[in-house]
């Protein structure tokens, strides 16, 4: 079975629980559309307000709601690696978040994202907000918020680019200077990141670095990496012979900044074995 995606605009003779009507409509066993909304498949929308998820299988929709259903079987089907809380501040978060892990979720799901995963196991009920991203492929430390007030506060430090945020990044080849600034503009606007080699192994061929990004673009690390000639290891989208068996070998290792409800300075780093 392919993914697919369907909605259904609910009549005003329904009365029947959402996981019905959800089966009925896709051909599917209510076994496998109560999985599916268990895991954030389905959305409803009702009136003018905004479509949320609808995990709760015998939610009774009302006349003239609307239920989508966006169906992967093949992400649905997933194991997600499991993400762990490194620093419980309150009213923020500290995580690190696995490579293969979602920062967040899509419109087919949601159970294999660090998102969903902070909801779920850290306190039960507490409002988790996102306040940055990691790509899927790579692991690393993620902030996460539990209230509005503190994602708008976070939000407002990584603007003024007044958190640090440091990777470990093995590249191909022997990257040189051994200390340098890449300034290559991505999508037609400033970028740059800094760098310290802090090793190579000439067998391999492979460089390990530390680097700093000075701006936010997108992929900025693994892009900078690929046009100066030495792509991260196992970047599936950047550069060419760096295929590595175990994946990117790219980790947010490390955040720095001071703290906006405290006025303490923070760091926190990833111990050498997580970087392995």
């Amino acid at each position: 079975m392919t993914r697919f995606h369907l909605e259904v605009v609910v009549a005003r003779e329904e009365a029947r629980a959402a996981c019905t009507v959800l089966a009925q409509a896709a051909g599917l066993s209510k076994v496998r559309v109560k999985d599916a909304m268990l895991k954030g498949a389905a959305w409803l929308k009702r009136g003018g307000a905004g479509e949320r998820r609808l995990r709760r299988a015998q939610t009774v929709p009302r006349p003239g709601d609307i239920l989508s259903l966006h169906y992967d079987p093949e992400l649905l089907a997933r194991v997600p690696p499991i993400a762990e809380c490194r620093h419980d501040a309150g009213r923020f978060s500290i995580w690190f978040k696995p490579a293969g892990l979602m920062t967040q979720g899509t419109r087919f799901g949601d159970h294999c994202s660090l998102l969903r995963q902070a909801e779920v196991f850290r306190r039960p009920g507490r409002e988790v907000f996102l306040v940055h991203r990691l790509d899927r492929e790579a692991a690393g430390l993620v902030i996460l918020a539990h209230d509005r007030a503190a994602a708008g506060a976070l939000s407002r430090i990584f603007a003024a680019r007044a958190i640090v945020k440091r990777y470990r990044v093995e590249l191909r080849g022997r990257i040189a200077p051994a200390a340098g600034r890449i300034d290559l503009p991505l999508d037609g606007k400033p970028a740059a990141t800094e760098y310290v080699r802090l090793s190579h192994d000439p067998a391999a061929d492979v460089s390990v670095v530390e680097a700093v990004m000075r701006t936010g673009r997108k992929h900025q690390i693994r892009r900078h990496f690929a046009l100066a000639g030495f792509p991260v290891m196992g970047d599936p989208a950047y550069g060419q012979n760096n295929k590595n068996a175990a994946g990117l070998k790219l980790t947010a290792c490390g955040l720095e900044f001071v703290c906006p409800f405290t006025g303490r300075p923070l760091r926190f780093e990833l111990p050498a074995g997580a970087l392995s």
